[in-house]
């Protein structure tokens, strides 16, 4: 049954979520998923549009505030506190996007701030960020993922439509993969190629924005980037991806057109979430179990950025 949204703060007993104001009925939300509710609201005005998610252990959700420049965690009863704020750039504008969490609870971030540009490190109970690796020379940050087997860190530039590799035991950065896959389309105006990024099953996963694609690239025996695939096609506006733990089955979320998708071995994939869920401008997903977490900036509705909480069977 399709509900209409509640300006009410929801806050569900589910994954760890206690209920704390009014709940509201489920959205319409489509098999795998279900009882798709927002569990937070963020304060559009106050530039708090989650840009990228990763969770802790006990339940709560650290996410990226792209243009106000701040790294906040979300927790288990839907409140919202800023964990850390980057330092402002020396000149023009400066966005936050990618974040893991590190085996030790350690923080990591792609920042976008001219010569201040790179990867930070935010310590547990460390409100300072500070920088493991500059990357002066990019043009956009983008995606973020940790190769916690090999310790290595792999980031989008979505613009220049390249993947770096940042090695945390040398602090060194080296570029691990670009072509024209990863690249954006000339024929779409977003400018946005390469995006979202996970290692899963000895591979890099790579979502490109104006192309509609994900791309799988195998690891190499000496860590080099392998041949790229194109694993499905067709995703408008795929921005991150996370896998639901059923193999190399994908759930994408689809910025401006405000949807999530799930994405099958074979390619073929169906929209499971849309608007009518909540979502607005979803730009990145996050599984653990039976949860799946899915963070919307609004962007371009500049409408109800929230966290969106569903259950995955």
């Amino acid at each position: 049954m399709r509900c209409r949204r509640t300006a009410l703060l929801s806050i569900v007993a589910l994954a760890g979520f206690a209920t704390a104001q009014v709940a509201v009925p489920a959205y319409a939300s489509t098999a795998p998923l279900s009882d798709a509710r927002e569990v937070a609201h963020f304060d559009v005005n106050a530039l708090q549009q989650p840009e990228n998610i990763t969770l802790e252990p006990g339940g709560a959700a650290d996410v990226t505030f792209n243009q106000a420049r701040q790294v906040a965690r979300v927790s288990k009863d839907g409140s919202v506190s800023i964990l850390a704020t980057l330092p402002a750039p020396a000149t023009g504008t400066a966005k936050v996007s990618g974040i893991v969490r590190g085996k030790d609870g350690s923080l990591y971030v792609n920042y976008n701030a001219g010569s201040q540009s790179g990867i930070w490190r935010i310590a547990p109970g460390d409100r300072t960020p500070v920088q493991v690796v500059a990357l002066p020379e990019v043009k956009f940050l983008n995606g973020l993922t940790l190769d916690r087997g090999q310790d290595n860190l792999y980031a989008t530039d979505s613009i220049s439509g390249t993947v770096w590799k940042v090695s945390l035991k040398s602090g060194t950065a080296s570029v691990w993969a670009r072509g024209a896959e990863f690249e954006p389309s000339t024929a779409r105006s977003s400018g946005f190629g390469a995006n979202g990024i996970k290692v899963h099953d000895g591979a890099i996963w790579v979502s490109n924005t104006d192309k509609g694609t994900l791309l799988r690239v195998p690891i190499g025996v000496h860590g080099t980037a392998g041949a790229v695939t194109t694993v499905a096609q067709g995703l408008t506006a795929i921005d991150d991806f996370a896998f639901t733990g059923d193999g190399d089955t994908v759930l994408a979320a689809q910025n401006f057109v405000s949807e999530v998708s799930i994405v099958h071995p074979d390619g073929t994939h169906q929209t499971v979430l849309t608007a009518t869920d909540g979502l607005s401008n979803p730009t990145s997903i996050a599984v653990r179990g039976s949860s799946a977490y899915v963070a919307s900036a609004a962007y371009f509705a500049h409408v109800d950025p929230n966290l969106l909480l569903a259950k995955l069977s």
